[in-house]
């Protein structure tokens, strides 16, 4: 079991069983949000058993059943709630590889200068950049194209239309501990997004200063238009 997690159930379960609630933890956590039938299929556990763990790992605190998002929830019969990790389930899971991860760019930033976490924080997200331009240039609906990317990289992502533009909210960040010690994680993937979707964006609010979730507003690419206009005209 990963160091720092700790299921708080205070009945007496059998240590497979301690096991298998890991694994959905983790699945949720690295997936994003799951219904019980995906999760179940995912890890080859029963119906009655995998709703039996989802129960319980509610009741801990480590997961929570939402409604699921809208668009995903298209179709006939009442959609299934997906189960989604909570601030405090997010906190049991990696601490370790996270005070190894902070402790690593702490040696970097006193041996060789800010400019090296810097550069990390740059390469890691013209990773991200390029792996994830392909997948929303094929896309009509970018912004949707990009959650769905992130989501696959275990941010638990979602989109929403919002006035004047979308907003893009990451449920979950992997590397909040260590942004919390490196903005400059934080100040990357803004403008790998913003190159992306081609267009600027703005950051709402991020997991590791605090907040419930990343947030990212998109403007609408009319509006940018305007706004340009505007500066244009104001230089005349």
């Amino acid at each position: 079991m990963a160091d720092g997690f700790e299921l708080r159930h205070n009945t007496v379960v059998k240590f497979d069983d301690l096991g298998t609630r890991e694994a959905i933890a983790r699945s949720v956590l690295e997936n994003g949000p799951s219904t019980a039938v995906v999760l179940g299929e995912r890890l080859g556990i029963t119906p009655a058993g995998i709703r039996r763990h989802l129960d319980l790992l509610v009741e801990d605190g480590i997961l929570e059943a939402r409604e699921p998002h809208q668009a995903l929830s298209r179709g006939r019969g009442r959609p299934s709630k997906v189960f989604v990790m909570t601030d405090s389930g997010r906190e049991q899971f990696e601490h370790s590889y996270d005070d190894l991860a902070v402790a690593a760019l702490k040696f970097m930033a006193a041996q060789s200068g800010d400019h090296l976490v810097k550069a990390f924080a740059q390469t890691r997200a013209d990773d991200m950049e390029r792996k994830a331009s392909a997948t929303v240039a094929k896309r009509s609906h970018k912004v949707q194209a990009l959650a769905s990317f992130l989501s696959e990289q275990g941010y638990a992502a979602s989109s929403e239309i919002k006035s004047g533009g979308e907003q893009l909210c990451q449920h979950h960040c992997p590397i909040a501990h260590v942004a919390a010690e490196f903005p400059q994680l934080c100040e990357a993937e803004t403008e790998a997004f913003s190159k992306i979707l081609g267009t600027h964006v703005q950051r709402l609010a991020t997991i590791a200063h605090g907040d419930g979730v990343c947030t990212t507003y998109v403007p609408s690419m009319n509006k940018v238009a305007q706004a340009r206009k505007t500066t244009i005209a104001g230089k005349a």
